[in-house]
């Protein structure tokens, strides 16, 4: 570092601004380890008390961007847009919008994550399709999006790799909930894409890591705000995390219901969310001239298969066994899938999303640490959502576990999480907010 370390943590704990200069200064300490993890600590809880101006924002979020490879998809002349979302339970939709995109004439450079906590990862589904390869190196990862449109990849050592250190940083120093740390977290990594432009979908509720409206509104200022800073066209909405998307909760289970759902069998929420991402991302991309027109196209080809085709191209471009298409059962099943049963009649009055997440993660099919395993197989499979009339003995879903014990404790926790009421609630508005 060419400036003392003491002397740019001391400016921001009292309110100062940062230059570009002292920032990108900064994150190279942080990435040759001139930035002690003391100072990196204290740095960090510094603009979580202080926040960041937006130019700051910018200048970090390019600076960490710029700590390693920033991708060129030279040979990929169709316009690159990406979606990232803030995580979910359930939340499938990148499987499903990649190939629907790509199918528009949209090229979707996609770099995903795997799941920590109740929330599911896109690697780690993924990584349930027999032989899927997500460790493509940036040449191979090009070489996919040109020929089938989209590829879907693990992060390298080579992306934004500040982020890496100060994520983890951030999580064991109380700093995760800082905006401009979030901002620049997500946005480092998306910029190193090679994209255009991009699409968010901030999710709020309970199961969300923006639980309450407000603060995943400003969440979704500070995104797109800084996007446009950094240069990409960008739009984001704001979707319900008050309970979960689609019915399948478990990786392979997940990927059964996004194969179901390419020929047409597709929940309506997910469905719902997948199409308003997917209009939004066209619209950016410059290839529909109105809202109408883009979800009239998506529809058409997701009717027409065509969606199904370009899936099944990117299968076998990265390594996965297309026949999993024509015959799911390849996936997998766990060892024990117990039904779970409504104790009388009434109507189905909460989905708790956080609980279920949580039960998907005490069964296998999630992480508590990083470093933790992950049973494909096991999970949850909806058969009501919220409102649905139900007699006694009626199914309210299924659990799939490694051995009977966890089976049954599984049930009784998704029983409680699954209540019957007399009263009968509707689930609300899907889409909550729009921002461009």
């Amino acid at each position: 570092m060419q400036n003392h370390p003491a002397r740019l943590i001391a400016k921001k704990r009292d309110g100062s601004e940062l230059t570009t200069a002292e920032i990108r200064d900064l994150v190279s300490g942080v990435v040759d380890g001139s930035l002690g993890d003391a100072q990196l600590g204290a740095f960090l809880m510094a603009v979580c008390c202080n926040g960041m101006t937006p130019p700051e924002t910018a200048a970090l979020t390019l600076a960490m961007r710029d700590s390693g490879r920033v991708l060129q998809h030279t040979n990929v002349t169709r316009p690159k847009i990406d979606k990232h979302s803030t995580g979910g339970v359930g939340d499938k939709v990148s499987l499903l919008l990649a190939p629907l995109v790509a199918a528009a004439g949209v090229a979707v450079p996609m770099v995903s994550g795997r799941g920590l906590g109740h929330t599911g990862g896109t690697i780690d589904k993924l990584a349930s399709l027999p032989g899927y390869r997500t460790d493509l190196s940036p040449e191979r990862f090009s070489q996919v999006i040109e020929q089938c449109g989209y590829a879907m990849a693990a992060p390298s050592a080579e992306i934004a790799p500040a982020d890496r250190r100060m994520y983890a940083t951030r999580d064991i120093s109380g700093t995760v909930e800082s905006i401009p740390l979030i901002t620049s977290s997500i946005l480092s990594k998306k910029l190193a894409e090679g994209i255009d432009g991009l699409v968010m979908d901030v999710k709020c509720g309970r199961a969300a890591f923006m639980q309450k409206e407000h603060d995943a509104v400003l969440l979704m200022e500070g995104l797109v705000a800084t996007g446009k800073q950094a240069g990409i066209k960008m739009a984001a909405l704001l979707t319900d995390m008050d309970h979960p998307l689609g019915l399948a909760l478990g990786n392979s289970l997940e990927v059964a219901e996004v194969i179901a759902a390419l020929d047409g069998h597709c929940p309506d929420d997910l469905r719902e969310v997948t199409l308003a991402l997917g209009v939004e991302m066209l619209l950016l991309a410059g290839v529909a001239a109105d809202a109408e027109m883009a979800k009239a196209t998506l529809q058409r080809l997701w009717h027409d298969g065509v969606v199904r085709q370009v899936f099944r191209h990117n299968l076998e471009l990265q390594g996965g066994d297309p026949a999993v298409l024509d015959d799911p059962t390849l996936l997998g099943r766990a060892p024990v899938v117990l039904p779970v049963e409504a104790a009388h009649s009434g109507f189905v009055s909460d989905v708790d999303p956080l609980e279920l997440g949580r039960v998907v993660v005490d069964l296998g099919g999630g992480r508590r640490q990083p470093a933790d395993a992950i049973d494909p197989h096991v999970g949850i499979v909806l058969k009501k959502v919220l409102g649905d009339a139900v007699e006694t003995g009626d199914v309210l879903a299924f659990v799939h576990a490694r051995d009977a014990a966890a089976a049954k404790s599984a049930v009784a926790r998704v029983l409680a999480a699954m209540p019957v009421g007399q009263e009968r609630r509707r689930r609300g508005p899907l889409v909550l907010r729009r921002m461009a």
